[in-house]
């Protein structure tokens, strides 16, 4: 005789049911680290197109009564090759950085 009740999923041969999912809380990683990673990310892009294109201003901006900054642009001051190089360096660390991070 069948069972005229038959589990979810299954006819007379279907022996347990998997909760179904509600869909009210999908279970995810939170996503909040990877938007961080990108925001860097687009930081140091930027930042580093500025100091590519435009090192001496964008050195002279920040080297005097910048909150501390003072001291991480001194070995940039007056060397605006030195500024591109890190540029460069600031650009592709920041393509790197966004390439790793995907949509859950």
């Amino acid at each position: 005789m069948t069972d005229p009740f038959p589990l979810e999923g299954g006819g007379p041969a279907a022996t347990s049911v998997a909760a179904p999912d509600s869909g009210i809380l999908p279970t995810q990683e939170n996503p909040w680290p990877a938007r961080a990673a990108e925001m860097a990310a687009i930081f140091m892009v930027g930042d580093g197109l500025l100091g590519l294109l435009q090192p001496r201003r964008h050195v002279d901006l920040w080297k005097d009564d910048a909150l501390g900054t003072e001291a991480l642009v001194q070995p940039f001051v007056d060397r605006p090759g030195r500024r591109r190089l890190y540029a460069v360096v600031q650009i592709a660390a920041g393509i790197a950085l966004a390439a790793r991070q995907r949509a859950r």
